[in-house]
């Protein structure tokens, strides 16, 4: 791998470790420590990811505009301002401003950490989005791991931890990220070939493909909420819960060689590994709904993170090879706020059904909505068929 993509991987994983200090336990800070119902809960996350939304789509654009590395110094900025403000004022209601403006921030960030990944390393195809994947989940079991142990010390110590986490990203970027070329290696194609009407059938398989994408993320981020609140009503510790994201991302980061000779099977078939991945979501939010105790959703933790393996590095790599010469950061900040807008509807979505009705209501819920994921991602890649020179997107069919 380029050396450009090793300090890409290398942020990313601090950017993460920082973060994932705070959110796997917002959900429980919001509900047990500041007293609020699981939907205010779900409403104060929602803000936040709908400020992520806002911040993606924005940070794609100023990707394709003013290039990666001062869009996500711009980003970083933003976000490290808001971690200050958090660390000393995370009482009621300062903790939804400064949680908003956070969403904001961290989503600038993404897409164009995603998009300089693939225009470094074109020829590496999935690898490059998978590396980023694996440095995100690699963030996710450090940071996870520590915040859970920070948390039972003292919760005011978890704001704190991710400020510092984000100034040593702030100096990795500042330092590594300036010299790195966004340019695109991809071909410059005419109106004349019908580049506009391709370009219109890719807008709109991803969109397609998206929505999918999008149902995925609803059902996932429960794991960060209202599965969070229930595992306390079952009696599972702090340390527990955090142990379970702990686990997430080692079997991430170390069963990459095992995945890598999966995929080798499936011919490069990217819809074929988003769909082997969507099902074995599905047995594991069956599993999840049958546990009672740590041995049952860790069982369940581990499907779920066999799937998310196939699904999520699967998606950018679509978007990149979909985006046309100079749209990558745009594809990419559609993605990224795809998954986003996941994460803004489902804890408002789980909260108002587990409040209503309850958790196993909740479980049923969410198999339907992988059930829909199936069916969007058989039929995204449709128009490109009829409409395109077979072989023209690499991977896809």
């Amino acid at each position: 791998m380029p050396r450009a993509l090793w300090l890409l991987i290398i942020g990313m994983a601090v950017n993460v470790t920082g973060s994932s200090f705070l959110w796997p336990l917002n959900t429980i800070y919001i509900h047990d420590h500041l007293g609020k119902s699981l939907s205010v809960a779900g409403v104060v996350l929602m803000l936040n990811s709908a400020a992520s939304v806002i911040g993606n789509l924005y940070g794609g654009s100023l990707f394709d505009k003013i290039g990666g590395y001062k869009s996500i110094i711009l980003g970083i900025g933003i976000t490290l301002a808001a971690l200050i403000g958090l660390t000393f004022w995370h009482g009621w209601p300062a903790y939804i401003v400064f949680l908003t403006i956070i969403g904001f921030g961290s989503g600038v960030v993404f897409p164009a950490m995603y998009a300089m990944a693939g225009t470094v390393w074109v020829e590496g195809g999935r690898k490059a989005f998978n590396a980023i994947y694996v440095a995100q989940n690699l963030g996710v079991a450090v940071g996870a791991a520590l915040g859970g142990i920070v948390a039972d010390y003292s919760f005011q110590l978890i704001f704190l931890a991710n400020t510092i986490m984000y100034i040593i990203f702030l100096l990795i970027a500042v330092f590594g990220y300036k010299g790195i070329s966004t340019a695109s290696a991809k071909p410059i194609t005419s109106d004349t070939d019908g580049s506009v009407v391709k370009n219109r059938n890719n807008l709109q398989a991803l969109l397609i493909l998206c929505i999918g994408y999008l149902l995925c993320w609803v059902a996932y981020v429960q794991w960060s909420t209202t599965i969070s609140s229930y595992t306390q009503e079952i009696n599972i510790s702090l340390s527990q819960y955090s142990l379970l994201w702990t686990i997430n991302g080692a079997i991430i980061v170390l069963g990459q060689p095992l995945l890598n000779g999966v995929l080798k099977r499936l011919s490069s078939s990217l819809k074929l590994q988003m769909l082997i991945g969507i099902g074995i979501f599905i047995v594991s939010f069956i599993v999840a709904g049958k546990a009672n105790a740590f041995s049952g959703l860790l069982v369940a933790m581990i499907i779920l993170t066999i799937g998310e393996m196939f699904i999520w590095p699967a998606v950018p790599t679509v978007a990149f090879n979909l985006a046309p010469k100079g749209r990558e950061g745009f594809y990419q900040g559609i993605v990224n706020s795809t998954a986003t807008g996941g994460r803004m509807i489902g804890p408002l979505l789980g909260g108002i059904i587990v409040d209503i009705y309850d958790i196993s209501a909740l479980f049923i819920v969410l198999i339907g909505l992988f059930i829909i994921a199936i069916l969007t991602t058989l039929i995204y890649d449709r128009s490109l068929k009829t409409k395109m020179v077979s072989g023209t997107i690499r991977g896809q069919m």
